[in-house]
Formats: C-alpha cells, sequence, structure tokens
C-alpha cells in the first residue's frame, strides 16, 4: 500500500502547489508511481501539468459527488510514473453539495481507497482554505506537509491549521501524522529568509524539513509551460531542492537505503 500526503496550508501563495506539482514529479524521476490529485477548483496542480482545466470533462468532482471510479478519470502526464487525477472549477459547489451527505468527511477517502494500492506515492494538493474539501483530503491522508514561506508572515494562521490537524486526528483520522513544515521562498541574499528559518526551526525543531526550497526564476516559469521543473528545467535550483525534499521524504520513510552523505543532492550557493 503506497503512501498518501496532503500538501496544505490555508494562507495562500506559500508555494503549496509548486510543491505538490514538483514533489510529485521528483517522486516519479525516481521511479516511484505517483498519483497527484488535484483538490483546489482553481484547478492549477491541472493546469501546471499541461492540461486545460476547461477541457477536463470528468474530475475529482464527479469522483466525489458522483461517486465515478477514479481509474477511469485519472491522466497520464508527460513524466513517466507520474498521473493526475484533476479539479475543475465545479468543486467549487462540493462543500455545498456534500454538506448534508452522511459520513461528508470521508468522500474523498472512498474515492482514494480504490487505488491506493495502485502507487507509491498520492500527493494531495488542497486549496487555501479550511473547508470541507481540505478536511476530506487529511481525512484519507496518512501525513501531511506544511509549505511555510520564509517571509514576516511565516507563522501567521499556522496555528489554526495545526489545530485543525489535531481536530481531524481525535475526530476522523488518528492515523494522520505530520509529514514536515517546508521552507520555502527561501532567499538567501535576505536576513530576513535566514531569520524565518531561524524562527521556524525553533518553534517546531524536528518537524521541520531539512530540505528548503529557494526562490527560483525557473520553478516560476515552469506552470506557464504546463511543466514540472523537472522537466522543464533538471539542472535548476528548483529541481535539485524538490529532488532533495523526495529523497528526504524516501529516507523519512525508510524507502531507500542511500547513506547519510548521499542524502543530498550538492548545490552551490550561486542561484540559477
Amino acid at each position: 500500500m503506497g503512501k498518501t500526503i496532503a500538501v496544505t496550508n490555508q494562507k495562500g501563495g506559500v508555494g503549496k502547489t509548486t510543491t505538490a506539482i514538483n514533489l510529485a514529479a521528483s517522486l516519479a524521476v525516481l521511479e516511484y508511481k505517483t498519483l497527484l490529485v488535484d483538490a483546489d477548483p482553481q484547478a492549477n496542480a491541472t493546469s501546471g501539468l499541461g492540461f486545460d482545466p476547461k477541457n477536463i470533462q470528468t474530475s475529482i468532482y464527479e469522483c466525489i459527488i458522483d461517486n465515478i471510479d477514479a481509474k477511469n478519470v485519472i491522466l497520464q502526464t508527460e513524466t513517466p510514473h507520474l498521473f493526475l487525477l484533476p479539479a475543475h472549477i465545479d468543486l467549487v459547489g462540493a462543500e455545498i453539495e456534500i454538506i448534508n451527505m452522511p459520513n461528508r468527511e470521508k468522500m474523498m477517502r472512498r474515492t482514494l481507497s480504490k487505488i491506493e494500492d495502485e502507487y507509491d506515492f498520492i500527493i494531495i494538493d488542497c486549496s487555501p482554505s479550511l473547508g470541507l474539501i481540505t478536511i476530506n483530503a487529511l481525512t484519507a491522508a496518512d501525513s501531511v506537509i506544511i509549505p511555510v514561506q520564509c517571509e514576516y508572515f511565516a507563522l501567521e494562521g499556522l496555528g489554526k491549521l495545526l489545530n485543525t490537524i489535531k481536530i481531524v486526528q481525535n475526530r476522523l483520522n488518528p492515523d494522520l501524522t505530520i509529514e514536515g513544515i517546508l521552507l520555502t521562498m527561501f532567499d538567501i541574499r535576505l536576513n530576513l529568509s535566514k531569520q524565518v528559518v531561524e524562527e521556524v526551526k525553533t518553534h517546531f525543531q524536528q518537524m521541520v524539513f531539512d530540505t528548503i526550497i529557494h526562490r527560483n526564476t525557473r520553478l516560476g516559469e515552469a506552470p506557464s509551460y504546463g511543466s514540472s521543473i523537472i522537466m522543464y528545467d533538471a539542472a535548476s535550483t528548483g529541481a535539485v531542492n524538490y529532488l532533495n525534499l523526495a529523497r528526504e521524504i524516501l529516507q523519512k520513510n525508510n524507502m531507500t537505503s542511500m547513506s547519510s552523505a548521499d542524502k543530498q543532492i550538492n548545490l552551490a550557493d550561486e542561484q540559477r
């Protein structure tokens, strides 16, 4: 059985979708069969992998609302071993439609439980909210990655998110764990970025990933070409960062025999 990881933060602009896309792609190029689930009505993960949401006929919405088998909806991406369960703007209405349904928090778990054995990893890109669809994702997940931007309001709202995770653990998914807090948009030139890293690591210690995602122009360009950073520019800082994150997650879950010395790909301070 594979591992399901939700990538979530109700604060927008922290690199959540960027992380979901590029972590999934990194795991795929390391030859782990990976499914990216777009659980955000904005469908940015869908368009970020080269699919036009306007042309999506069936999506995760139909899986949740109409109980359509996800196997009939999943798309093959340009990256070997990487598959997509796409989203559509219709998903925005799903929270209203399922609000009176029995087990409304477990609709996504029902969908993913039918296919989870077919993948090594399922990565869920959540919407920037703590609504019912995000609660569904947390209920379906084994663990959570929380992207945190290396800027002034980094910890804003994080307490509310952690409290939501605790409620889900207590009431809906007792096996849910925090995979880690991921520091994103790090600018090596700014003292503020370094201060945020120190503050987050002081507060959360072992919960913070060793890997830090640097601010990188190529990383920002990739979605406009409908591509992950791995396929767009495998030699870029962003690609190296996300490959390091994938390797760290594999190491953490005892899914690789690599030594500690091999855990990180070397990265020059100079940004590309």
